[in-house]
């Protein structure tokens, strides 16, 4: 069944308490100042290859050009930056910036993670999932480390005793599917397997607690509307100390400034110690989107997201999922419907992929629905 839209009244209950209409009225008010600040000259559905940065990011980041031309740039400066978007990730993923480090790229933490497993341990994953967290597992088959694969629907049912770990994305980058967390959760802990959560395509639309798992990581060019470079892992404190920093550079020192040169290892003692030398401008843009998203608010940006992609579902005949994503087979007109129409998107795994997000608004996808109507199948 699709949701009532925010205002209206399901047929399964009354109309919403005043309460909850100030409520809902107060996110619609965060929700268009947010989308204030988007200038996208198409309908924009394109978040999960690419999020569209907000205005504040762009003037931030030409402040910054403009020092770095003029010579008037402290390297120091970014540091603050850095520490912004840290604060502003761990509030999204509702833990203690203590327990998240930065770098650039995925891969970088999946690799840490899968080369700290003992020789021969047996790992998780899902058919079909990004090659980000898969590859770095397989490249451990010289010391016999195994990787299993399964439909992404069986993986609880795949954890066995000897499964020292799953890696999984919360949301298929493929085609939008959502994992059942509650129910891999719930045989890892009967079992003490670990979990690495690819959360790429997730935070920012999907609440994600990361302090429920033993890893997550995160890029930040999609759904965090950062620019590419940017990247974000998160560590449990019992097994921080277990995990080599094998990457670690100066920027992962207690005190980045005095760690530049020379020994002994003097390395943070939280997890800073796996963050890696940043790409400054790229965090000078992901800091205010990292703000905007919280200004918004979890609750907001995923009754929007979602209630948006529902809509265009029920729009356009597909049947209702439980993703912001949707992934439908198109017929051969919608390319030249796409284009003539100005609508963006991508094409994943053979079928087309829709995004919904905070830059989407309901004309956006009324128009999108409208075009590509009775061209689309689940």
């Amino acid at each position: 069944m699709t949701p009532p839209a925010p205002g209206q009244t399901s047929s399964l209950g009354s109309a919403p308490h005043v309460s909850d209409e100030a409520s809902i009225s107060a996110d619609r008010d965060r929700l268009d100042r947010a989308r204030a600040e988007f200038d996208a000259e198409v309908i924009y559905l394109n978040t999960t290859t690419m999020g569209l940065p907000p205005r504040r990011s762009l003037l931030a980041l030409q402040a910054a050009l403009n020092d770095w031309r003029r010579g008037t740039a402290n390297p120091l400066d970014y540091d603050v930056v850095l520490a912004s978007a840290r604060a502003s990730y761990a509030e999204l993923v509702s833990v203690d910036p203590s327990r998240v480090a930065v770098g650039s790229q995925v891969s970088v933490f999946a690799g840490l993670v899968a080369a700290s497993l003992p020789p021969g341990s047996d790992v998780l994953t899902a058919a079909g999932d990004f090659t980000s967290i898969l590859f770095p597992f397989h490249a451990q088959a010289g010391r016999g480390v195994t990787v299993r694969e399964v439909p992404l629907e069986r993986l609880a049912d795949a954890v066995t005793a000897r499964t020292a770990l799953v890696s999984v994305s919360a949301v298929q980058s493929a085609d939008g599917r959502v994992a059942d967390l509650d129910a891999l959760q719930a045989a890892c802990a009967g079992t003490g397997t670990k979990i690495l959560l690819d959360t790429t395509q997730a935070v920012g639309w999907l609440p994600i607690n990361a302090g429920d798992f033993a890893y997550t990581v995160c890029g930040g060019y999609k759904w965090l509307l950062a620019p590419r470079g940017t990247a974000f892992f998160t560590v449990h404190p019992d097994l921080s100390d277990a995990l080599v920093p094998n990457h670690a550079g100066w920027y992962a020192g207690q005190d980045r400034w005095s760690s530049i040169y020379g020994t002994p290892l003097r390395l943070a003692a939280d997890a800073r110690r796996f963050d890696l030398s940043p790409a400054w401008h790229s965090w000078v843009g992901a800091a205010p989107a990292l703000a905007l998203l919280n200004e918004v608010g979890l609750a907001a940006l995923h009754t929007h997201g979602l209630g948006l992609a529902e809509r265009f579902r029920s729009a356009t005949g597909l049947p209702s999922s439980d993703s912001a994503i949707v992934s439908v087979l198109a017929d051969d007109l919608v390319p030249d419907l796409m284009s003539a129409a100005g609508i963006v998107g991508s094409e994943r795994a053979g079928r087309l992929r829709l995004s919904f997000h905070v830059s989407t608004s309901e004309q956006d996808t009324d128009r999108a629905a409208a075009v590509l109507a009775g061209h689309l199948r689940p």
